[in-house]
């Protein structure tokens, strides 16, 4: 019986993917470009970023409380307050975030979750942990979250409403692998070669949903740019050959994903 494959739709697009890793130095990879963690690693240094950005701002209200003392004997006192309460809103926040994540509930609406203030505190903490070496293992942990905050509000979509999105860089026979699951599917796969692929495919296809996948540097930035327009799972990639070659993926997981949303299974 013939295999059903997936329609193979190439867009160029005008940013590079794979730029965040322009530095990389051609050295094999730590664990051979498997960088899987476990999710509450993400939740470790989200304290860490939101504790730093806190105790900065807090600095900068120390310095600036002689100047504010001009011009108005109380404004030092206010700016404290301020910061207290936004200091107490933020650890509450975090606290929720994470009783959403162990519960498997959406405790929070989606703006307050994975669609909302968690893309920019993904963003704040991959800055944090690319300071200590570790942004890679980081990122896959907040993917994780990310994915395990959105599951719950997953909708099924209709055929032709669900787009799966892959980067030019996996290996030949892992396309193969996705265009076969992505046909059982019916759902189009569309590859980028250059530039953000998901804001220009989402402008022009105006999908329901996306599947995408990606290393963890360019998922936590596609995710922050397409995420808060419409419902997205996201799925990295192992990196055996280094960056922008020959990446591997799950494919248990993108079937269950592409499940998830439910568009034209069989």
């Amino acid at each position: 019986m013939a295999t059903h494959r997936a329609e193979l739709i190439h867009i160029d697009v005008d940013r590079r993917l794979g730029h965040e890793w322009d530095e990389w130095d051609g050295n094999p990879l730590p664990n051979r470009g498997n960088f899987s963690s476990p999710p509450m690693l993400f939740f470790g240094w989200a304290i860490l970023a939101l504790l730093a950005a806190l105790a900065i701002a807090a600095l900068a209200i120390a310095l600036l409380a002689p100047h504010l003392v001009r011009v108005g004997a109380s404004l030092p006192d206010i700016a404290w307050q301020g910061f207290t309460i936004v200091a107490g809103l933020c650890l509450l926040w975090w606290l929720i975030l994470l009783a959403s994540f162990i519960s498997g509930r959406a405790l929070l609406p989606a703006s307050l979750a994975e669609r909302g203030l968690m893309l920019r505190l993904m963003s704040l903490t991959s800055r944090v942990a690319s300071w200590f070496g570790r942004r890679d293992w980081v990122e896959n942990a907040a993917v994780k979250v990310y994915n395990a905050l959105a599951l719950p509000r997953v909708k099924r979509v209709n055929a032709g409403e669900l787009l799966l999105l892959v980067p030019r860089c996996l290996s030949r026979a892992t396309l193969d692998r996705v265009l076969e699951s992505a046909g059982r599917h019916d759902v189009p796969v569309f590859v980028a070669t250059r530039g953000q692929l998901a804001r220009r495919v989402i402008r022009e296809r105006r999908p329901r949903a996306v599947v995408a996948v990606a290393c963890e540097r360019d998922m936590v930035t596609g995710l922050h740019d397409v995420a808060g327009k419409v419902p997205v799972l996201g799925l990295t990639m192992t990196l055996p050959a280094g960056p922008c070659k020959d990446a591997e993926l799950d494919h248990e997981t993108l079937d269950g994903y592409l499940r998830a949303f439910g568009a034209g299974a069989n």
